[in-house]
């Protein structure tokens, strides 16, 4: 039935290309979607009879461009895919309208690789039932009305199985791949489907290059950062069954190595795809595997083609497959243990041109977005529940960061595996100073405009409580922070930073300004106007929200982070989990305890940490929906932009820890020692 289905409605996409039943300024656009079906169908058949596994890799590369030559810098200047071409060619409304199409008609790439006949045959018949519309007088709402039904009609196959990527490992495309490919025989980075460029080919390269010690090293301290984490929160892995891997591909052979250390741990893998449809992205966002982006400025472009058909009523009708979903796979969904991320850095920094032509959300729209996300956000802690899940992240840096690239590579390894148990020591002398405090002041120096006290929670018994957590190399690798969740009442002042690269965006002369530990006042120099940089961070920083709480105050300790930055001149490349143990940093949304703040937690010596909530977050109590934001953003302060950090007592006197980038604390002067290299 499906496969009849796929064959009818491409022979009908055929006929596309020869008819001229569809008026100008149309014709074009739908004669260019018919030959990408086509060539899609094409590259389907070489799959299905073994042909294109068979191919060289010269031809493998050929075919992996032609499958995204259309959005490529240089050729999406003139593609329907980009939103000021196709409302330049085919008017605003239309134009909006088709380029949603053209992206949702991407995602086919990924089904064809994947099998999945099912959602090609739904994604055709969309694409004929627009064109039939276009047959006679072209009407937008008609269209948007036709996205809106196919969005509905279709959320119980699309977020369905989407959901059940997520918690059940016998949906294992990516899985099957990893563990029975030739990993030294690259072609098999072009069977995921996925855009191949340099980064990924050179650093599965790399990795072919590097002894199977190297490696196994690399999956331990991945691996066992995961196992450490609920250890440490006292969270019982033994009821786990299921990890969730995400990575970058080419990093295929450390992926492989820490299936197996799971699988000793008693978890299988789920390694899902990052959403390609409007009905399952997240915005820009790519949570799951992926390969390149061929275009960040067309995938940011689409972030919001949501808007153009989205409605109340289509969220409830998500929620409730998400429901029927999630309690049909409970049992799945209790033995999710939680994700485990290998991260990438080092591309040039991405500045998004703001487009007028874009689909954005109405204000309605957006608090529409925020409900929903709360809503989802509870519904999926009711099935796997925050106070029994962890994480790991950690982070490589890819070929693109420079020529010294194995070098750097070497350099990151070292970082991920430095001492723990020496940081522990350094980083309890600074909390034990922190805990004598009221609050902390903190001071820019060198331009940076930041001045800043954070509120600190008062300790009951000293002697058995701590504010602030120390943290090692567990979940957040690599080692080097002590972290606490401020009280807002009495957090007042301005944190600025001259560059920051935040979730792939890059932010110049980024300042918040906190009123009572929220978010008061923004601002940035990305754009020439104003009003562009609010929007900037008011979407991607605070993710629409009016407001947000200061979630974390912390102290980064890894100056040997810091000065292979300096060395190689990679600072704005670095990404945020090491970036953020460069220097103080501070981040926007929950805290790091969201979901888990009634379990106790405790540090290396004994203490419990008691500052697990805020003002916000222990509304929970009386109403989750108003307790959580969903994002937290860190954002680091370099140590050369760094005038002091003092920690000021109740009873007037003051602690000094850090001054003009440099720790003073007695205690804690080990921690100058790799910042010598620079002074000289």
């Amino acid at each position: 039935m499906i496969e009849e289905r796929y064959e009818l409605a491409l022979d009908r996409i055929r006929l596309m290309q020869t008819e001229d039943t569809v008026g100008e300024p149309y014709r074009d656009y739908f004669k260019k979607m018919a030959e990408f079906v086509l060539m899609l169908d094409e590259l389907r058949t070489e799959l299905l009879d073994g042909r294109y596994q068979k191919l060289e890799l010269d031809e493998l590369r050929k075919w992996n461009r032609r499958l995204y030559q259309d959005v490529l810098p240089g050729q999406y200047e003139k593609s329907y895919a980009n939103p000021d071409y196709a409302c330049k060619m085919l008017g605003k409304e239309s134009g909006q309208i088709l380029g949603m199409l053209y992206a949702e008609l991407r995602g086919a790439v990924v089904y064809v690789f994947e099998g999945k006949t099912e959602y090609l045959a739904i994604l055709y018949e969309l694409l004929i039932e627009v064109y039939n519309q276009f047959e006679e007088e072209p009407d937008p709402k008609a269209v948007r009305d036709t996205f809106y039904w196919y969005a509905s009609d279709y959320c119980d196959v699309f977020l369905a199985d989407r959901i059940r990527e997520q918690v059940l490992p016998e949906e294992s495309f990516a899985t099957d791949l990893i563990m029975n490919s030739d990993l030294t025989d690259l072609r098999y980075l072009y069977q995921f489907g996925e855009y191949i460029n340099e980064n990924e080919w050179k650093t599965a390269e790399h990795l072919n290059s590097l002894p199977e010690e190297t490696i196994r090293k690399m999956a331990d301290v991945y691996t066992e950062g995961y196992r450490i984490g609920f250890v440490n929160t006292g969270k019982d892995l033994s009821k786990k069954s299921v990890v969730n891997i995400r990575y970058i591909l080419g990093f295929e052979r450390v992926v492989k190595k820490a299936i197996e250390n799971f699988e000793k741990m008693g978890l299988k893998p789920v390694i899902y795809r990052a959403a390609v449809s409007v009905l399952t992205k997240r915005q820009h966002i790519k949570i799951g595997y992926y390969g390149a982006v061929a275009n960040k400025q067309y995938e940011y472009d689409h972030k919001d083609d949501q808007a153009l058909f989205m409605d109340k009523k289509y969220l409830e009708r998500k929620l409730e497959v998400m429901q029927t979903t999630y309690e049909h796979h409970k049992k799945e969904a209790a033995g999710f243990a939680g994700p485990a991320c290998i991260d990438m850095f080092g591309e040039e920094p991405f500045e998004p041109e703001a487009k007028e032509t874009v689909a954005k959300l109405s204000k309605s729209q957006e608090e529409m977005i925020l409900q929903y996300d709360s809503r989802q956000s509870q519904m999926v802690n009711q099935y796997i529940k925050g106070e029994e899940r962890s994480f790991t992240i950690i982070a490589y840096p890819v070929p693109e960061i420079g020529e010294k690239y194995e070098e750097i590579f070497d350099e990151i390894i070292r970082i991920n595996t430095l001492d723990a148990k020496l940081y522990e020591k350094v980083q309890q002398t600074l909390i034990d100073a922190l805990d004598q405090g009221e609050y902390v002041h903190i001071l820019g120096t060198n331009g940076n405009r930041t001045d800043l006290n954070v509120q600190l929670h008062p300790l009951n018994d000293p002697k058995k409580e701590t504010i602030f957590e120390n943290c090692v190399a567990d979940v957040n690798i690599p080692v080097g922070e002590v972290f606490t969740s401020p009280v807002l009442e009495g957090t007042n002042g301005v944190l600025h930073v001259s560059k920051v690269y935040l979730n792939e965006l890059q932010y110049r002369d980024l300042e918040i300004t906190f009123s009572n530990g929220m978010v008061s006042e923004y601002n940035c120099a990305n754009f020439e106007r104003e009003l562009e940089n609010k929007a900037y961070i008011h979407d991607n920083v605070l993710y629409k929200h009016p407001t947000l709480p200061l979630g974390e105050f912390a102290i980064g300790t890894n100056t040997t982070a810091y000065v292979t930055a300096k060395k190689y001149g990679i600072e704005d490349k670095m990404p945020i989990l090491i970036a953020e143990k460069m220097g103080p940093h501070f981040a926007v949304g929950d805290t790091c305890y969201s979901w888990c703040e009634d379990i106790k937690v405790y540090n290396p010596n004994g203490k419990e940490i008691i500052a697990r909530d805020n003002s916000v977050s222990i509304r929970r109590k009386e109403d989750v929906s108003k307790a959580y934001f969903h994002c937290h953003t860190d954002i680091t302060i370099p140590y050369e932009e760094l005038g002091k950090i003092e920690v000021n007592k109740k009873d007037g006197g003051h602690i000094l820890l850090l001054e003009h980038g440099r720790f003073v604390l007695p205690g804690t002067e080990i921690l100058n020692e790799p910042l010598k290299n620079i002074d000289k």
